[in-house]
């Protein structure tokens, strides 16, 4: 059962993120924020300046009493110790932010927007110091542990994309529809109308793996090599559109939320890491693949190559609400998946031991 944080907010609680030291902080509609030491009332609360809906909220790798929050197109520079007016504020992207993360040495801050821009501030000079841009509004951005100039992010263009700041166009980059029409999978009978929007994704502790949750249900793992990245793995997780993906500090357990009210729990590990062929090699097994299949009764019985048919959850949640956001967090010694989605209260479930 989920224990419920309550009074923090009076309204949809939008996002989550948790400090090195455990403190975990929650931002809502209308500009409310919240932090919490483990469960029981609030230790502190906040509404933020117009009042806009705090979309993001992450704490710095190395300072973890300094707190960023987005809201509307702004970013607030906040001190936990003492929640009051903003230290600082970033405003610097046009439309309204989505998604915030700061590299681990706390030198960079990306800001991912509805124009499909992600401004990457310099926390020293405090200017923006790249714009980089996806056709459609951006909808999270990571950057890459122990590779503070490297990060990775995702649209509603489909496209999922690596980039370095020290280039302004995308290292690599792949479109989530057109990699599954490449390797001849079969179109589900409602996949043209229900296109692989990528919502949320999120890198392993490793920095070479990364997960990406669409809006067709599926969870899509990628693995970074040098320049680019391969789709290494995808499986169909929830019936609705996957809005949050989180990997564990354990290696490769995975996280996923869904618009189907379920949070449900990978692990990934056997299938990271078996597909360590040359790109040519593994696009000619494909098309292999693709063309010994066969149809029967006029539909194809072929499944897609690194789609897993059998990858099924270490947990299911049945949440019953549409997830907004998914953390975790280690609670008086106890591990938790921590829950935001439509009402004002923060639910957090207990989690199996690796």
């Amino acid at each position: 059962m989920a224990a419920k944080w309550n009074g923090g907010h009076s309204c949809s609680v939008l996002c989550l993120n948790v400090s090195a030291e455990g403190l975990v902080a929650s931002g809502a509609e209308r500009g409310e924020l919240a932090l919490w030491d483990g469960g029981g009332p609030p230790v502190a609360q906040l509404r933020l300046p117009q009042a806009e809906d705090v979309t993001s909220v992450v704490f710095s790798a190395r300072r973890p009493s300094t707190l960023y929050a987005s809201h509307g197109e702004t970013i607030s520079v906040l001190d936990v110790r003492s929640l009051q007016e903003p230290l600082q504020r970033f405003h610097v992207n046009e439309e309204e932010i989505n998604c915030l993360s700061v590299n681990d040495t706390d030198g960079f801050l990306a800001a991912a927007d509805d124009s499909g821009a992600i401004k990457v501030v310099d926390l020293e000079s405090k200017k923006v110091s790249r714009s980089l841009r996806h056709s459609n509004i951006c909808s999270s951005v990571a950057f890459r542990p122990q590779r503070p100039q490297s990060l990775v992010s995702c649209g509603l263009d489909m496209q999922v994309m690596l980039w370095n700041l020290q280039k302004a166009r995308p290292l690599w980059s792949m479109n989530l529809q057109e990699c599954e029409l490449e390797e001849e999978s079969p179109q589900s009978a409602g996949q043209f109308f229900n296109p692989p929007l990528a919502h949320s994704l999120s890198v392993a502790s490793c920095g070479n793996v990364f997960g990406c949750g669409a809006q067709d249900g599926k969870v899509r793992i990628f693995r970074v090599t040098g320049a680019r990245f391969e789709h290494e793995l995808e499986f169909q997780a929830h019936s609705l559109g996957v809005s949050q993906v989180l990997f564990m500090p354990e290696q490769y357990w995975l996280l996923s939320g869904g618009n189907d009210g379920k949070v449900l729990l990978w692990d990934v590990s056997s299938n990271v890491g078996k597909q360590q062929k040359s790109p040519a090699k593994s696009l000619h097994r494909r098309k292999a693949q693709a063309a010994a299949s066969s149809r029967k009764d006029g539909k194809l019985s072929k499944v897609a190559s690194n789609e897993q048919p059998g990858v099924v959850p270490k947990l299911s949640i049945e949440h019953g609400e549409k997830v907004n956001w998914l953390s975790y967090a280690e609670i008086k010694g106890s591990r938790r998946v921590l829950v935001a989605d439509q009402t004002s209260s923060v639910s957090a479930y207990p989690l199996p031991e690796p």
